[in-house]
C-alpha cells in the first residue's frame, strides 16, 4: 500500500482529496456525495421563463425543475447548466426525479460538457404535447486530475 498511510489498525488513502464531500457507507454500500446529514436536500434550482433557460447550480450534485412550458411531441429542447465545480473532463449523470405523468414520456441526454457548465437535452418521446415541470437529479462524476 505504498500510497497508504497506517493510521492504527486501518490505513488513510492519500488519494482521496476532500473526503469531507464525499460519503461511503459501509454497513449500507451507499458512495456518493455527502450533504452533511441523511435528511439534508441536495442543492436544487428552478428554471424560469421557459425549457430553454438555463440554470445555475454551483453544487456535485442537486435537483432542478423545469419550466412547464409545452414540448411538443417528438421535438427536444437543450438548456445549459452553469456550475463552477465541472471540469471539462467530467461525467454528468442525469435521471428524472419526478414530475412526469408517465413513465418513458421524456428522454434526457448531456450534449456537452466544458469547464464550468454541462448541457442537458430532454427530448418528448411521446405522441402528444406534454406541459409538466419535471424534476431532474443530477450528479458529478469527477475526473480527478494532478
Amino acid at each position: 500500500m505504498a500510497n497508504s498511510q497506517a493510521i492504527g489498525v486501518a490505513y488513510q488513502d492519500q488519494d482521496i482529496i476532500n473526503a469531507n464531500n464525499s460519503l461511503v457507507n459501509a454497513v449500507t454500500g451507499q458512495f456518493g456525495y455527502n450533504t452533511g446529514s441523511s435528511t439534508a436536500v441536495p442543492t436544487a434550482v428552478t428554471q424560469a421563463t421557459n425549457k430553454s433557460t438555463g440554470v445555475t447550480v454551483n453544487a456535485p450534485c442537486g435537483t432542478i425543475t423545469m419550466n412547464n412550458a409545452a414540448l411538443t411531441a417528438g421535438s427536444e429542447v437543450a438548456f445549459i447548466v452553469t456550475n463552477s465545480m465541472v471540469s471539462a473532463y467530467d461525467v454528468p449523470v442525469v435521471a428524472i426525479k419526478s414530475g412526469a405523468t408517465t413513465a418513458g414520456t421524456y428522454l434526457l441526454s448531456i450534449a456537452a460538457v466544458a469547464a464550468g457548465s454541462f448541457t442537458i437535452v430532454v427530448s418528448n418521446a411521446s405522441a402528444g404535447s406534454l406541459s409538466e415541470a419535471i424534476v431532474i437529479s443530477f450528479a458529478l462524476v469527477h475526473v480527478a486530475q494532478q
